[in-house]
């Protein structure tokens, strides 16, 4: 990934692999908002204690550096689960309940999901013309929350998954992710070859560390993504509490950012 420093002081940053691509997607860092701190600044939490008028107007900001109407981007009442929404102009503005995951082939419209640790990852079906963004911490990473919006892009947009592009986006690191016994045992129960995503830095008798990165990653490619068409940012919000919010490193005083994404007219990027 690499940062872009928009004219209003908004900072995203954008995956390098869609460089090229008919397809924008934008992951905000907290540079460039109105709130105030634990909130600092670009937040757009409104259950954190931040006043509603503030995150509004983070979003405003936000949607203004991406150029993005703010009235349109399709948001998410994320519940860390696996359930994923297909989305038309029709549902333009509106907030999917229960819902992690969105999914569309409609042109230009906007997807958005908040994070403070949990992975964003982004699927672009380059030949289908399709997109899919996914929310996924512990819970919906063993869970499988990728591949389910992996496996609702193929049944509504029939995606052959060696055509998908994957963008993992910046989340807690596998050096700052320290879980427990319930994320150990359900990792162990659900997830394919589970040992590689985990290390014990403190010894075998103490937590173990949690890869979220790779444990994407390698259900993704378990589904038929190509491992070299996965661009993994590496940033680790807990280590990089000056550009994200993390809610482990900051112990929840922080805001949420978020990761804007939308399909552009195949015609405007040859």
């Amino acid at each position: 990934m690499h940062p872009i420093h928009h004219e209003n002081g908004v900072v995203t940053y954008a995956f390098d692999s869609l460089n090229a691509l008919p397809v924008a997607a934008h992951v905000s860092t907290r540079h460039g908002g109105v709130s105030p701190a634990p909130w600092a600044s670009l937040n757009f939490s409104v259950s954190r204690g931040d006043e509603p008028a503030r995150v509004t107007a983070n979003f405003a900001r936000f949607c203004e550096a991406v150029r993005v109407d703010p009235a349109q981007p399709v948001r998410c009442h994320q519940i860390h689960g696996t359930a994923v929404a297909k989305v038309e102009w029709d549902d333009a503005g509106s907030r999917q309940t229960a819902t992690d995951a969105l999914i569309t082939d409609a042109l230009e419209l906007p997807l958005f999901l908040v994070f403070a640790d949990c992975a964003p990852i982004l699927l672009y079906d380059k030949r289908q013309h399709s997109l899919g963004v996914c929310h996924a911490g512990w819970r919906g990473t063993v869970n499988g929350a990728g591949a389910a919006t992996l496996w609702a892009m193929q049944a509504a947009y029939d995606t052959d998954p060696a055509d998908v592009l994957v963008g993992i986006g910046p989340s807690i690191g596998p050096a700052s992710y320290e879980v427990g016994e319930e994320v150990y045992r359900m990792a162990q129960a659900r997830l394919p070859g589970p040992d590689r995503f985990f290390t014990f830095p403190n010894g075998p008798d103490a937590n173990p560390y949690f890869d979220l990165w790779q444990a994407n990653a390698a259900q993704l490619v378990e589904a038929g993504v190509p491992p070299e068409q996965i661009e993994i940012a590496g940033i680790d919000t807990a280590r990089n509490t000056g550009d994200f919010f993390s809610h482990r490193a900051e112990k929840g005083a922080c805001g949420l950012f978020g990761m804007l994404a939308w399909l552009s007219p195949v015609s405007s990027k040859q």
